[in-house]
């Protein structure tokens, strides 16, 4: 009995190795196609004259804002997300801090994904893709 056990710990182990392993292929696979959005992006924006601009992030609880030393478009009219013009991807919320504060926030880039706000609970999920369309479509009267 305790041989079973183990061999079947052992084979569930596999599987969720297996499971973790595929969804890992998936997410790198969809943030390669929504780099390459991101970079059309970038290139069509710079063809129709749209400049980028500094971006600033705002605190996790909403209260500050700081500047950040990346520049870009943002692509919510709530500006909490953006796209650098280095054609990374930007999620606009940082922790609090006094260093922010006076030196600018730190941002990296995230992993971007086809659907923005997918598996999220706030707002509404939007294509990329659409999303980008519709910044370019916005021209220079984006929020």
């Amino acid at each position: 009995m305790r041989d079973e056990q183990v061999a079947w710990r052992e084979q569930q182990r596999q599987a969720v190795a297996g499971r973790a392993a595929a969804l890992e292929a998936d997410r790198a696979a969809e943030a390669r196609q929504a780099a390459a959005l991101l970079d059309g992006f970038v290139q069509r924006a710079a063809e129709r004259g749209l400049d980028p601009h500094s971006l600033n992030a705002r605190t996790l609880d909403g209260r500050s804002t700081y500047s950040t030393h990346v520049r870009g478009w943002y692509l919510r009219s709530d500006r909490s997300i953006a796209v650098g013009d280095d054609g990374e991807y930007y999620i606009l919320t940082v922790p609090p801090s006094l260093r922010a504060r006076f030196a600018g926030a730190d941002l990296s880039p995230s992993r971007p994904r086809l659907v923005v706000g997918a598996g999220g609970g706030d707002g509404q999920p939007i294509p990329l893709k659409e999303l980008l369309d519709r910044r370019l479509e916005a021209g220079t009267r984006w929020p």
